[in-house]
């Protein structure tokens, strides 16, 4: 069964918390499929389901306290964590994956928390890596409940004012709504793995560059 029909098979009170979850699982680390979870709560809402403000704010709760977890478990793991992950779970917290990661940390600083919000595979590195790369918690704070509340809680206003908006082919749009939202996952998606791929061959190259030029240590005859 995929994720949008197991919410949609739940009762009500039990949508808000399958909501939370998910979204707080994904923000810790784990992949998950966060943005369609969201999507099809909101488009319950629109139906008069559930509630869009509850459904914003178990989403937001799930954000911030998934990646908080996420810091506390990075900074406590340290990159070693992400090394044996990646032994583990190579399509999803490879090498090249982390190295791509860290760019964008080491760019944006506590900014990259905020950005990664937006794009999926990050999003499962952001709260683990901060941690892991000792960033100051208040300001991990920060970008975490700023990209918390503008994600989580705008993702939800839009779609629900598109959704009532067009009430009349809601059948239509909710299938259109979680098509859009695994376009959206599948292209960041996509993009994070072209630029994990880029990173790790600039990094074999600046590795076999680097063994090449390395004096040899001299034979004993």
């Amino acid at each position: 069964m995929h994720i949008d029909a197991w919410i949609e098979s739940v009762p009500p009170t039990a949508v808000y918390a399958l909501v939370g979850l998910i979204i707080g699982l994904e923000s810790l680390g784990i992949p998950l499929p966060g943005e369609i979870a969201l999507v099809t709560a909101t488009l319950m809402a629109v139906k008069g389901v559930v509630s869009p403000e509850w459904i914003a704010v178990v989403a937001i709760l799930g954000a911030i306290i998934g990646d908080s977890i996420g810091y506390s478990i990075g900074r406590k793991g340290g990159k070693p964590l992400f090394e044996k992950l990646g032994r583990k779970f190579p399509k999803h917290f490879g090498p090249s994956h982390l190295a791509t990661a860290e760019r964008s940390f080491q760019k944006w600083g506590m900014w990259a928390v905020f950005f990664g919000r937006f794009i999926a595979l990050l999003r499962i590195f952001a709260g683990p890596l901060a941690g892991a790369l000792k960033m100051p918690y208040w300001k991990f704070l920060i970008a975490n409940v700023l990209g918390g509340i503008v994600w989580a809680g705008g993702t939800t206003l839009l779609v629900y004012k598109v959704g009532k908006s067009i009430e009349p082919w809601l059948s239509r749009f909710s299938w259109a709504g979680l098509a859009a939202a695994v376009l959206v996952g599948g292209a960041s998606a996509w993009f994070m793995k072209r630029r994990a791929a880029k990173t790790h061959a600039k990094i074999e190259a600046e590795e076999a560059a680097a063994a090449a030029t390395a004096p040899k240590a001299p034979v004993a005859e």
